[in-house]
């Protein structure tokens, strides 16, 4: 057997479902050698960044790698976006990239870049197969460090010579074990000064992020939070955590601004952070004045940083930690000041419910989109203005129902990401929510999603404008510049892929149409004009809501 066909033995015994990528000369035997085995599902599509996006979602639903594949020099370059996306949100992800042959690299050469280097600032680990033994090794510990503790994107790059070259009989073709991964488990002293940090708080309140996902803590979660009547607050990539229908949910944090959950972090006295992760939220948006008492609870060590110094680390499983520490705390009573501040804002969202404006109002669609999603299904958000919107108004009840990049925040994601999503879950409605600008960076898979006959719904906000940047300079400057442009018809552009199409020409036509999308039969798209002028109204709305609170808080 030549390497190509043990690479592809080893990723079969890696539990490799699918591999999304576009093949180049240097990886013919690869691809070859995919074609002789059957059993890996080859994902075809239009621009090596969908793969990378493919292969990230696929990561984030499953906890498994997802495998995304280029060739060399422009196709691997092309990777990079997606791949840096996976290592900074925590995806579990595998890259593979062809290279000129060996005899090339010391030479100026026709496509050549070193890889290796290219890759390890935006990789847990990066490795060239030069040695054909190595082969099983080298796959191994891609996966290994991919899918470990900390989570994130690996690489193998591949010579093209080396890839046609016979691997030695005997243990190199020997395919290695895939032991189960440990559970460690947290400290008993460090359980115990836990103990009695949350016994001392009078006002704790719960922060999750998105470790606790990828751990699977939702239900001790909720049990620990409904028990202990501790309120709980989750950042964007850890909504769904605790269900929205729980009586502790609070909301979600994030918004470039101030927002109703910074209210409840002054009135904390302990901030218990679950799975926290600097990289998604950095401390600065609730702890700015340092003066929290915080308790860390992770499978891994806090992250240093001048405003996240917990009192207590408590490492290790966490649904176990939180089942321990509820064993040992006492109840609190019940967070009347938290429920006061989660009312109004509930109030706020619900005051759109019946709102006719048009273009429609970003908070009365993901009211409509709410309606019609089940429990399980998925959202797929881009990166925008409409991401800040998703991330307040759009409420789940599980976990990893609605996918936001917020480590890396990548524009560009939410349509291969959607393609990802219906093929690990064909049985869920998934729905992309991409702005103009992020949705015209991978339209090309849309004909993906046409070949593979994906029944996905793509949501086009259209507003002519990087929404998001215009928010901001209009905050920063009172002004906003070198943000607009100009769009297709939308419709026009769908249909010429052969995708259904459709626009919603009023606010009452939203519900009707997205259902009408989700029943065509195949792959559709949605255009929908929203009304950004909310951006700025939110701000001033959001800064008298503060004013107004430290007045009283003052008094």
């Amino acid at each position: 057997m030549n390497v190509a066909e043990v690479l592809v033995k080893a990723l079969e015994h890696e539990h490799v479902e699918y591999m999304f990528g576009i093949p180049g000369e240097e990886n013919l035997y690869i691809m070859k050698a995919l074609k002789e085995s059957g059993k890996i599902k080859v994902v075809i599509v239009r621009h090596e960044q969908g793969a990378a996006f493919m292969a990230d979602v696929y990561g984030r639903l499953t906890g498994r790698a997802g495998v995304c594949f280029s060739t060399l020099g422009p196709g691997a370059t092309n990777l990079i976006t997606g791949v840096a996306d996976a290592n900074g949100d925590g995806a579990p992800l595998v890259a593979i990239t062809a290279q000129v042959s060996t005899d090339k690299m010391p030479l100026t050469s026709h496509q050549y870049l070193d890889l290796e280097t290219l890759f390890q600032p935006i990789t847990r680990r990066t490795k060239m197969i030069v040695a054909p033994g190595s082969t099983n090794e080298i796959v191994r510990l891609a996966f290994k460090y991919a899918e470990g503790r900390h989570p994130g994107a690996t690489h193998i790059c591949i010579p093209q010579d080396v890839s046609s070259m016979e691997v030695p009989e005997g243990a190199p073709m020997k395919l290695l074990n895939r032991p189960t991964p440990l559970h460690e488990y947290a400290d008993e002293n460090r359980l115990i000064e836990a103990s009695a940090l949350i016994n001392r708080a009078q006002h704790p309140i719960i922060l999750v992020g998105h470790t606790a996902v990828a751990e699977h803590a939702e239900k001790a979660l909720t049990e620990f939070a409904e028990k202990l009547h501790i309120p709980v607050v989750n950042t964007m990539m850890a909504k769904g955590v605790i269900p929205c229908n729980s009586p502790y949910y609070m909301a979600t944090i994030g918004m470039p601004m101030e927002d109703y959950p910074n209210i409840m972090f002054d009135h904390a006295d302990l901030v218990i952070c679950v799975g926290y992760d600097i990289v998604e939220l950095a401390p600065a948006k609730w702890n700015k004045e340092d003066n929290h008492k915080i308790l860390h609870i992770d499978a891994r060590p806090a992250d240093v940083n001048k405003l996240y110094q917990p009192d207590t680390e408590v490492i290790g499983d966490i649904s176990y930690s939180l089942e321990q520490l509820m064993l040992s705390c006492d109840g609190k009573k019940e967070p009347e000041d938290f429920f006061k501040v989660r009312d109004m804002f509930r109030e706020e969202k619900d005051s759109y419910a019946k709102d006719t404006g048009f273009p429609v109002k970003p908070q009365k669609l993901l009211y409509d989109v709410r309606k019609i999603m089940g429990p399980a299904d998925i959202v797929i958000s881009d990166v925008g203005a409409h991401k800040m919107w998703i991330s307040r108004h759009y409420e789940c009840y599980q976990p990893n129902t609605c996918i936001i990049s917020n480590g890396f925040a990548t524009m560009g994601i939410a349509v291969p990401g959607a393609i990802a999503a219906k093929l690990v879950y064909p049985d869920r409605r998934v729905l992309a929510i991409a702005g103009d600008g992020g949705f015209m960076m991978n339209v090309q898979e849309l004909e993906t999603a046409v070949r593979l006959n994906i029944p996905v719904v793509f949501l086009v906000l259209t507003d002519q404008s990087y929404g998001l940047i215009k928010w901001k300079e209009d905050m920063h400057f009172g002004e906003n510049f070198y943000v607009n442009f100009s769009n297709p018809d939308f419709v026009k552009l769908a249909e010429s892929m052969h995708v259904h199409g459709f626009k919603v020409e009023s606010t009452d036509e939203i519900i009707p149409t997205l259902e009408k999308a989700f029943t065509c039969g195949g792959p559709a798209l949605v255009e929908c004009p929203i009304d950004y002028r909310e951006n700025d109204k939110l701000t001033a709305h959001l800064a008298d809501v503060m004013k107004k609170y430290r007045e009283a808080k003052a008094k």
